[in-house]
């Protein structure tokens, strides 16, 4: 459930203003907001070498650590990474440079240029020409010798004529000398390739300070925080305020954290007034905590006066999921793996999507059985409970059971605004849309599946009593002519979508079937194949491609049927910002 928030103003005497923050923090149950925005800011010293830090982690974070730890400070080594990651790119940039200039130097082969200025020094100048192959009987020199053929019709000619009569064809052409030659560039090359290797070294090296980077970020974080919880207060000549929020259940104790600490503030709180947007704190009980995983990766908050969508998420997805899935092989991965590892999972996703990707691998591991379908074969001996193949059969009995899926999730939400807006008249009005979409599915089922929609079924009365109370009772007003027109106004276009909204469940059983087809298909190609060692590599690379597929449809199709259409009829807008109280830990477990 959202926690109900309360505003609170605290204040102290001035010289007491360190006390109360230290206080605050360590108390960690008040939500600061600033007087003035414009100055509670954290010092530019602090959020630079934030930053850099922040970016040294990165470039550390891909090096494996190796040899002993440096004696430095953690600043000092992410200034240092930093250094080593922009002389590192330049030196790459120059290499690539050089390998430019061999390519176009490969007429020369390994020729030095100080062997041309020994030949000069000696009397004897050497010119080069390209020249068309076929004028090449033609010359007229002293000396002369074909080094090498540049093209079929072009070739590199070397001339000695100390005489200066030199008789050519006017179609060559004097190839200039390079500015550098192939051994040079080579040595060049080695060289920067040798500073390269350095740097990498170094980088192991500085990575066995992450740790320390890490206690870093977190030491220069509450710095920062401190100075802009400090510099967000009223400063007055003897007296020092605070605003913010409190979660109501804290409030008592916030009181009396103060007195402990020795402070004579005065703490008040107030209800919210309308026109205010107090920060959203959910309260997640044990069975849906998992679901705060999948919105910590989304980063997305309901407004404090919207709905806590966490339960109905955590029923909703893993069901969604395991449909998109529908593999009892992939199920049973996404089960294992982070349940095994789950330590390790659990560091890099984060406990609450760790559990949650478990849950839905349990759930599509049954869902799979159901389907007797375990990486694109069935079980043998089992017939499935729901068949998914490419049977007109399948197709029409996995179709049904998305469609009603949607009209039962969509009507809920629909029941729901309908429950809170009660003892309200207008709730009549969403009552009647939960109505209404259960009649859109009589038409979504007569136009996609073609099946019967006649009086002699319940869709057409569904429909029409449906429509009658979401128009009439969709904003009352004493004026029933007023009423009847903005009802009737707003309702061609939720017609178009709820008709919508329905028919995109669809893509529960399209998915679902398209996955189990590349399983099948990529089983096939296996078995084609014939020899075990092109078979197995097919099998892991095409499975393993399948199942990323089917986690990006997870975010891609289960998510969205919750965040948008879902969403939407629950009337979600989804413009809160999440509780973060001034605490000495940055992130708070709820």
């Amino acid at each position: 459930m959202i926690a109900k928030m309360l505003k609170m103003y605290v204040v102290a005497r001035s010289g007491e203003k360190d006390l109360l923050l230290e206080t605050l923090r360590d108390l960690g149950a008040v939500h600061l907001m600033p007087t003035d925005p414009s100055i509670a800011v954290a010092e530019e010293q602090t959020t630079s070498a934030l930053g850099r830090i922040e970016r040294a982690i990165q470039i550390l974070s891909s090096h494996h650590p190796v040899g002993e730890k440096p004696k430095i400070n953690a600043i000092d080594a992410a200034d240092e990474a930093l250094s080593i990651q922009r002389q590192h790119a330049e030196l790459m940039t120059r290499l690539g440079n050089l390998h430019r200039q061999l390519e176009h130097q490969e007429p020369w082969g390994d020729v030095r240029l100080e062997q041309f200025e020994q030949l000069e020094k000696a009397g004897i100048k050497i010119r080069l020409y390209s020249v068309p192959t076929s004028q090449i009987g033609e010359i007229q020199s002293e000396c002369f010798k074909v080094i090498k053929h540049l093209s079929p019709r072009k070739s590199l000619v070397a001339i000695i004529d100390q005489a200066d009569q030199v008789n050519i064809s006017e179609d060559a052409q004097e190839f200039p000398l390079p500015s550098k030659d192939a051994p040079t560039i080579r040595n060049e090359a080695a060289e920067i390739d040798a500073n390269l290797k350095s740097h990498t070294r170094r980088l192991c090296e500085l990575a066995n300070l992450l740790d320390e980077l890490q206690a870093e970020i977190k030491s220069l974080t509450q710095q920062a925080e401190y100075t802009v919880a400090q510099r967000g207060g009223l400063d007055k000549e003897r007296l020092y305020a605070l605003q913010g929020w409190v979660p109501q259940k804290k409030a008592e104790s916030l009181s009396a954290g103060l007195k402990e600490a020795g402070l004579d503030a005065a703490v008040q709180t107030f209800e919210p007034a309308e026109e205010e947007t107090p920060p959203t704190l959910i309260e997640y009980p044990r069975l849906i905590k998992p679901i705060k995983g999948l919105f910590d990766v989304l980063g997305t908050v309901a407004g404090y006066r919207e709905f806590d969508v966490s339960a109905a998420f955590m029923l909703a997805l893993p069901i969604f999921a395991a449909m998109l899935i529908s593999d009892a092989g992939y199920g049973a991965i996404l089960f294992l793996a982070p349940l095994l590892l789950y330590k390790k999972a659990a560091n890099k996703l984060g406990a609450q999507f760790t559990q949650l990707l478990i849950i839905i691998g349990g759930v599509s591991l049954l869902w799979g059985l159901l389907t007797n379908s375990c990486f694109g074969f069935g079980f043998p001996f089992a017939k499935p409970i729901i068949p998914v193949n490419m049977t007109e059969h399948s197709r029409m009995l996995l179709m049904q059971i998305s469609f009603f899926i949607g009209a039962i999730h969509l009507s809920l939400a629909q029941l729901w605004q309908a429950a809170v807006l009660f003892p309200s008249i207008q709730f009549l009005s969403k009552f009647g849309w939960a109505l209404f979409i259960w009649g859109m599915l009589g038409v979504v089922r007569s136009l996609v599946l073609n099946m019967p929609f006649s009086w002699e079924t319940p869709w057409p009365y569904l429909l029409i009593f449906g429509t009658a109370l979401a128009v009439i009772f969709a904003k009352p007003n004493k004026n029933i002519l007023k009423m009847l027109g903005f009802g009737i106004a707003d309702f061609p276009l939720s017609v178009l979508s709820a008709f919508s909204d329905v028919i995109s469940y669809v893509r529960l059983m399209a998915v679902g079937l398209a996955s189990t087809v590349l399983a099948a298909s990529f089983n096939e190609l296996a078995i084609k194949a014939g020899a075990w060692y092109i078979a197995v590599p097919t099998l892991i690379f095409g499975h393993s491609l399948n199942l990323a597929l089917a986690m990006i449809a997870l975010f891609a199709h289960g998510v969205r049927l919750n965040m948008l259409e879902f969403s939407s009829n629950l009337g979600m807008q989804w413009v809160g910002y999440a509780f973060k109280p001034f605490a000495k830990e940055t992130i708070q477990e709820k």
